[in-house]
């Protein structure tokens, strides 16, 4: 047998608890842990926890708390009572408030817990134990290892143990495993139909209130879901059209990007365009970003025009800088993607004569469509 806790030890609203670090979430909701037991002074029914009942409302009690490998004698307590704990991890008994803990050193495993009251009713007649005064109840409680089993009423002397021991059996069966079953369904589809309200919240958001088409709603995050939310029936229209279709529409955003920059007319850029309608790799400089990039600084043949961003931020940006992703953009490996990176470019390029961009798409966009349907 070993002695873990020996002295006075501090209660608050008449309680003091037992918690197993790994043991379920504690609340401290009285109910919860008597539910379906017989006793009403040592509340087990949350696992890896204990509810302790004392007779004194506020102060120091004598307290006991012990260890011993098989069944203890009875102690001879008045008011005694039964019941099982787990421990799966360091089992503390601690105060109300957590202001003071002692560790009980339970291995882990199966315990039965004796829990023992004397004087209870002298201690709920005080109510209140201040400084020195006389100490008037006291409480003895055992773990000894044994498979779980009910909770019982072992001896009954004081009327506030009577009691509890009625509010314990007066409180509402505990829930089937049917109702568990039904109670956790029931938070799944709530937690469900929470998060299917936000995800919607959320899209009305992003598009201004009013939902998009499924083929639109469906495009992963990219250029071609942004460039939607500027002009939806042109997106509809490119993904009704298949990927061929917006594969070409993208190589013909480049051109229109390159023309309104003015550098479909530069040779070894013209040549580069000529390769992207012919589906092969771009040639040189354009297979080396960098090295495309400095000969379109570099290069005198190039012209140097001025925009305005998309954002009206900036009245200094370089129109050809703007309009030369839109080459790389189209041959982007996914079709979808080359589109709307080809429009985004083809946008800044076109300054603040891009509201014309639009319907110069939509004819290109036609023709190709029509390319298609014929036999």
């Amino acid at each position: 047998m070993r002695t873990v806790v020996h002295g006075d030890v501090h209660v608050h609203y008449g309680q003091i608890y037992v918690h197993d670090e790994l043991g379920a979430p504690f609340e401290g909701d009285l109910a919860a842990c008597f539910t379906g037991q017989r006793n009403g002074l040592c509340g087990a029914a949350v696992p890896g926890h204990l509810f302790l009942i004392t007779g004194l409302h506020t102060g120091d009690v004598g307290f006991t708390a012990e260890v011993h490998e098989t069944e203890p004698p009875d102690s001879g307590a008045e008011d005694v009572v039964e019941a099982s704990f787990h421990a799966g991890g360091r089992a503390v008994l601690v105060t109300w408030g957590g202001e003071h803990w002692w560790d009980l050193e339970l291995a882990p495993g199966d315990y039965r817990v004796r829990y023992g009251g004397t004087a209870m009713d002298a201690g709920r007649e005080r109510d209140t134990r201040l400084g020195r005064e006389p100490r008037q109840d006291s409480y003895l409680l055992q773990f000894w290892p044994a498979p779980p089993a009910p909770d019982a009423v072992v001896r009954e002397t004081s009327a506030i143990a009577a009691y509890w021991h009625g509010f314990a059996r007066d409180l509402p069966p505990p829930p089937t495993a049917e109702e568990l079953a039904q109670r956790e369904e029931a938070r799944r589809q709530a937690e469900e139909a929470a998060r299917a309200k936000a995800r919607d919240e959320r899209l009305l958001r992003e598009w201004g209130g009013v939902l998009p088409s499924p083929p639109v709603l469906a495009l992963p995050p990219g250029s071609l879901r942004q460039f939607a939310k500027l002009d939806r029936e042109l997106v509809d229209a490119a993904l009704a059209a298949g990927p061929a279709v917006r594969r070409a529409l993208a190589r013909r955003v480049a051109h229109l990007a390159f023309a309104r920059a003015g550098l479909d007319g530069v040779g070894w850029i013209a040549a580069g365009l000529r390769a992207l309608d012919e589906g092969g790799p771009l040639p040189p400089p354009f297979d080396d970003r960098t090295a495309a990039w400095d000969r379109l600084l570099s290069d005198p043949a190039v012209p140097h025009t001025l925009v305005r961003t998309p954002d009206g931020r900036h009245d200094n940006a370089l129109q050809q800088a703007m309009a030369f992703p839109a080459i790389f953009s189209a041959v982007h490996e996914d079709e979808s993607e080359a589109l709307g990176q080809a429009l985004s470019a083809a946008r800044h390029a076109y300054g603040d004569d891009r509201a014309e961009l639009p319907a110069e798409v939509r004819a290109a966009l036609a023709e190709l469509t029509s390319r298609t349907d014929r036999p």
